[in-house]
């Protein structure tokens, strides 16, 4: 087929330091020097691009290439502080978003400064005054449906709307008088809303990039894109002859097959500048990574973007430093025993500023990590938590290591490491907190590991509690404790409904207290942005599902010194299967929670009365 858009990454060295604890089998390799390539000139960067790339050819294109691990979820985020409003005073006390780290806000379908509430469902947007407990306007988006899936982060009177949409685009088919056949496209649509007063659309950007993640420090906002070269191959037939032919079709491709286009409403396009592409050295890739940078108060003019010559999948930030982390393909065996261990690489940004970031470093690390939270910078050394092993069903040399890197000049170096965790298991939960390490593996039990890391060079392991099932999500709690959000299971592995686990980590870890709900499950499982925890009052909501029950209902607990009671439940009416709840936020002494459906107002102890707010 004509129009293959996929590309690989070649290989890029790997990296790692001294490290105080013993090599394992299979582990980290040896430390290389890294520098930085930059390009002062567009030739050289689309010579490499060629070359490249033309090595990836085969009679069919660039069909070797694989599709983007998801991370699970849409990343999302906390509203910053000191936020405009419409009317004086002070607004009441509100939670935000659940986010990793508070420095870096990000996208999620419902944010709130306190006064006003804006949601996002099938493909709309709400403005909901909190007060007066009213929808009090609607706006439809462009090129979005009902079922249309977006984030929206929030800065002032300013609203981000960042949506994944489809559209048709038509592709020449070989041949004397045929017709072009149509063909989907995704599409990345940015959309700027003022909510001063009735929503306004004050501006648009569109890009065939795929959407990655995306931060916001004030009212600066980091997106991160990934594109791969955009060819199209003519090849067809006898292999050899078709594999010439695409190639040839590389060669002949210009400079923008490979930059992805940003494109504003006014007709304006924009493309990373060739002094503004770098790759790591010794790699050769054909994939991008593009940051684009906006300040919302100014709106979607030149998105400044800088882009790196790599793969990438998860994106974590904590306002002043971004890392893009991302797994290269490997080479293709039907024999799961010769399949090449997988790497994590890594690429660092240095965000502090208000403008253009800057890429300053690059490293990998053996092993492949669960999502953002197996990530965190502490007195700038990036910590970072990973599992090797081949994934398959049977596979019994699986085991976790935390590693602990340092800049060094370009490169992230290991100056730290701890192996061996979870033998045999694989990584179902990380959390970083301050100089201490938490992660939780699982095959039949769920050992829930506790590690020192306030010497980077020498990580320890501090305690180890073993018991059925596992958390998949882990929050920190009030009083040194830490909520396990999962599954409970039996001695051989076999889960039996939603477990949420209260552990005491001030000494060595010990489960405290547990609230269990058999066959049900929660979205905060995988999405830690549906989940709510507020430190005053112990108040805990989650989303979960019910055998027998129809759509997702909030459940609301307590959690205050050893105990987990449950106060009730909150379900939107209907049975049109839009009134599944999937989150929720704390104004004042009154609970939200919202689903495709609408809005639900209720007292927060109580759960008594409250408003049910439809969207239509």
């Amino acid at each position: 087929m004509r129009g293959r858009l996929l590309a690989p990454a070649a290989t890029m060295l790997l990296l790692a330091g001294c490290s105080g604890s013993p090599e394992p089998p299979g582990g980290p390799a040896p430390a290389s020097p890294v520098r930085l390539v930059a390009y002062d000139g567009c030739g050289k960067l689309l010579d490499e691009l060629h070359r490249a790339t033309v090595e990836k050819v085969g009679p069919t294109g660039l069909d070797d290439s694989p599709v983007l691990p998801a991370d699970g979820t849409w990343a999302l985020g906390k509203v910053p502080g000191g936020a405009e409003s419409r009317a004086q005073g002070q607004a009441p006390p509100h939670s935000t978003t659940n986010s990793h780290e508070p420095g870096a806000d990000e996208p999620d379908l419902v944010k709130t400064d306190g006064r006003r509430i804006i949601a996002l469902a099938g493909g709309r947007l709400r403005v909901i005054d909190q007060a007066a407990r009213t929808v009090t306007h609607t706006l439809e988006l462009p090129g979005e449906t009902r079922y249309g899936n977006g984030q929206l982060l929030l800065s002032g009177n300013r609203v981000l709307v960042i949506s994944r949409q489809q559209r048709v685009v038509a592709f020449d088919r070989p041949g004397p008088g045929a017709s072009p056949l149509p063909m989907p496209e995704q599409l990345m649509r940015l959309t700027l809303v003022d909510v001063a007063g009735a929503p306004k659309i004050v501006g648009s950007m569109t890009s065939t990039a795929g959407y990655l993640d995306a931060r916001q420090s004030g009212s600066t906002v980091r997106v991160v894109v990934q594109s791969r070269p955009r060819i199209d191959f003519p090849g067809r037939g006898d292999a050899e002859k078709a594999t010439s032919e695409n190639r040839n079709a590389v060669w002949a491709a210009p400079l923008e097959a490979w930059l992805p286009a940003f494109q504003t409403d006014s007709g304006q396009t924009f493309r990373a500048p060739c002094d503004q592409v770098s790759r790591p050295s010794s790699y050769a890739g054909s994939s991008m990574l593009t940051v684009l940078t906006f300040d919302l108060a100014k709106g979607l003019g030149d998105p400044q973007p800088i882009a790196v010559i790599a793969e990438g999948s998860t994106v974590y930030g904590n306002g002043k430093s971004l890392y893009v982390t991302g797994t290269p393909p490997e080479p293709f065996t039907r024999s799961p025993r010769k399949r090449a261990q997988p790497r994590t690489d890594i690429y660092k940004f240095d965000v502090g500023g208000a403008g253009r970031p800057r890429y300053v470093a690059a490293g990998s690390v053996k092993g492949s990590l669960l999502n953002q939270y197996s990530m965190s910078e502490h007195e700038g050394n990036l910590r970072i938590a990973t599992t090797t092993g081949r994934q398959a069903p049977n596979d019994r040399s699986s085991q976790s290591s935390v590693y602990v890197l340092a800049q060094r000049d370009a490169s992230l170096t290991e100056i730290g490491r701890i192996d061996g965790l979870g033998k045999g298991e694989r990584i179902h939960s990380v959390r970083f907190i301050g100089a201490g390490a938490y992660v939780v593996t699982f095959r039949r039990t769920d050992p829930l590991y506790a590690l020192d890391l306030k010497d980077p060079r020498r990580p320890r392991l501090t305690g180890e509690l073993k018991i059925t099932g596992y958390s998949a999500y882990l929050h920190p709690a009030a009083d040194g404790k830490l909520l396990g959000v999962g599954q409970d299971a039996d001695t051989s592995g076999q889960t039996s409904g939603l477990q949420i686990s209260l552990f005491d980590v001030s000494g060595e870890p010990r489960r405290v207290g547990t609230h269990k709900l058999p066959g049900a499950s929660s979205q905060a499982e995988f999405d830690p942005h549906a989940f709510l925890y507020w430190p005053e009052s112990g108040l805990t909501v989650v989303p979960v599902l019910r055998p027998g029950r129809g759509a997702a209902e909030a459940l609301v607990l307590k959690v205050a010194g050893a105990r987990i009671t449950e106060t009730g439940t909150v379900r939107h009416p209907g049975k049109s299967g839009r009134n599944g709840v999937d989150r929720s936020l704390l104004v004042g002494g009154t609970l939200w929670t919202f689903s495709d459906a609408g809005a639900h107002a209720t007292d927060a102890s109580t759960l008594k009365g409250g408003d049910w707010l439809p969207y239509g």
